[in-house]
């Protein structure tokens, strides 16, 4: 026989409820962190979702045992580490607007410019030293910046050529 394990049935339901309120509520902006980890683009993003999907069942899973845990820091960190498990298979972009960087610039750059996660936190995440930290994230924007300077320097060739 089983036990029942999660309460009253009304408890349960309020569980889904406010699980599902979170989900609402965070999945676009996971869904975009996951995609720009991924380097595919927001319209074909097959990896970036099952990524999340994998990432919000953990949390559904502890869901009932969160106490005065973020579950949206919860769910990225889970995120970031499912990536960072199985980066060998996004070392090629997909023509997202990181693809240019490696797998571990792109979860350094994505957890400390777009998510706002401290150095410390995301070198205590990847085991990584904060200077570490820092040094990645400074050679990813540099060579961000490099690559939008010879996308603007071609297209620019490209319309002087039009116009001629």
């Amino acid at each position: 026989m089983r036990e029942h394990r999660s309460g009253t049935g009304a408890e349960h339901a309020y569980r889904v409820r406010e699980f599902e309120a979170f989900v609402a509520g965070a999945a676009g902006r996971l869904l975009h962190a996951a995609t720009l980890l991924t380097a595919e683009t927001r319209t074909h993003n097959p990896h970036a979702r099952t990524l999340l999907t994998a990432a919000l069942a953990h949390t559904y899973a502890v869901w009932g045992r969160l106490r005065d845990e973020d579950p949206y820091d919860l769910t990225r960190r889970d995120l970031a580490a499912r990536f960072a498990r199985t980066a060998r298979r996004y070392r090629t972009g997909r023509g997202g607007v990181l693809s240019a960087l490696h797998p571990q610039e792109r979860l350094v750059v994505v957890l400390r410019l777009y998510e706002g996660v401290a150095e410390e936190q995301v070198g205590a995440l990847l085991g990584l030293p904060e200077a570490r930290v820092r040094a990645v994230c400074a050679r990813s924007v540099a060579a961000l910046r490099a690559a939008s300077d010879r996308d603007a320097g071609t297209a620019a060739r490209r319309d002087a050529g039009t116009a001629a």
